[in-house]
């Protein structure tokens, strides 16, 4: 164990000392921030000196007034009389980027709530901003009251703009519990997908590690203090500890950015303990494919020279997307069932099953998690054989037929 450790600390330094993997380790946080934030810039200088249209359908006439006081403010509004009614008001809303449909009635008068349309396109300040329109109605209660002491009260109250947007006209309060209800679970998926990427694909590096030692004949030094497995060992514990070290780089620039952009309690959502059984999969994940990794990139004389089969086997990280349409189409489906017990899909099919499923399938979980387990175990043992003989064949790169009679020996 000493000497495994030794190994895994040698390739942590080696690495930290590289440029290609501190370049590599603060520019993909920096590009996904680029792609987050671009877009935005330019959607926010589009929008920018753009004016706002408010319909206004006027029962009490009182529309002119409230031309003149917009008029009078210097609001950048364009106020639109319309007769068209309230049933009719998002078919309005549709026709522009920004826009608001007032309602201007009787009853609001009486009650003091004026009900004010929006949509998605609908600059989030124009619904603060209509309560400007309150005035003249304002001015209609006091001709109307007698100021008794209930009179009083009611305009004391004033005039309150009330906004349904365009979810809530056809959709009640149950959505926003859904939406919550399933930020819940793909918050935790979506951090335990990066997890398993980031890691996988520092572990991928080990390919090129092993095949590096040989073509540089430096593996016979290293085996003459240590043994094959134990190089092995260190090689994949070394990996895993350099992509955690991405992953906390990654988090550290990313996340607060997420947290600032986006009105999602990302942190709420995310500190759950259901959580932990996602980065325990993601770290099974990585677990099984390291092995392979390792063992195969042993087989390699030069990562120019890779043939078709370790080319395969460098692919097997992505071979979850072949399950991602029937997952989504049904997370509960056979197919999904099917990807969940086939070890190189597990990781990734689990954790996208487990992000869009309100109930989770344990019994399910259990077995996939107990392949996932088996399948790591067998893959380190077979990958030993394959290392200790594959590390010292130089000059050519071993064929499957090679592999498979390391194995049986």
């Amino acid at each position: 164990m000493r000497n495994t450790m030794k190994v895994a600390k040698w390739e942590i330094m080696r690495n930290m000392k590289s440029k290609s993997f501190l370049i590599g380790m603060f520019l993909t946080p920096i590009i996904f921030l680029a792609f987050l934030l671009v877009p935005q810039l330019f959607a926010g200088s589009d929008d920018e000196g753009a004016s706002s249209t408010v319909y206004v359908n006027d029962e009490l006439g009182v529309f002119a007034e409230m031309e003149a006081l917009v008029a009078r403010a210097g609001v950048d509004w364009k106020v639109v009389q319309t007769d068209r009614p309230e049933s009719e008001a998002q078919e309005l809303l549709a026709e522009n980027d920004d826009a608001a449909y007032v309602l201007i009635t009787e009853e609001a008068l009486q009650s003091g709530t004026v009900t004010v349309h929006t949509n998605d396109d609908t600059n989030t300040s124009l619904a603060s901003e209509v309560q400007l329109l309150g005035v003249p109605l304002q001015e209609r209660q006091i001709e109307a009251m007698g100021l008794t002491s209930e009179q009083a009260v009611a305009l004391a109250q004033g005039i309150v703009f009330e906004e349904v947007t365009e979810e809530a006209a056809g959709v009640d309060d149950m959505a926003s519990g859904e939406d919550a209800a399933f930020l819940e679970r793909i918050v935790p998926g979506a951090f335990a997908a990066v997890v398993l990427l980031s890691i996988v694909f520092t572990g991928m590096a080990i390919f090129t590690s092993a095949s590096q030692e040989k073509k540089d004949k430096i593996a016979e030094i290293i085996l003459s203090s240590l043994t094959p497995g134990e190089l092995m060992q260190g090689k994949i514990l070394g990996y895993f500890v350099l992509g955690i070290i991405q992953l906390i780089v990654f988090v550290v620039l990313v996340l607060p950015v997420l947290v600032w952009r986006t009105d999602v309690p990302i942190l709420e959502y995310l500190l759950v303990p259901e959580l932990m059984l996602l980065l325990l999969i993601a770290v099974l994940g990585y677990w099984l494919y390291a092995s392979i990794f390792v063992g195969i990139g042993a087989t390699m004389a030069d990562m120019s020279t890779a043939g078709n089969f370790q080319g395969f086997v460098m692919m097997l990280p992505f071979s979850p997307f072949i399950f991602v349409g029937p997952v989504f189409a049904d997370p509960s489906g056979i197919w999904a069932q099917i990807g969940s017990y086939i070890p190189f899909t597990s990781p990734g099919v689990l954790i996208l099953r487990l992000s869009l499923l309100e109930e989770w399938p344990w019994v399910e979980i259990i077995i996939a998690t107990a392949i996932l387990i088996v399948s790591g175990w067998i893959c380190m043992k077979l990958a030993g054989k394959i290392f200790k003989t594959g590390i010292l064949l130089y000059g050519k790169n071993a064929t499957p037929g090679e592999i498979l009679k390391w194995l049986r020996a």
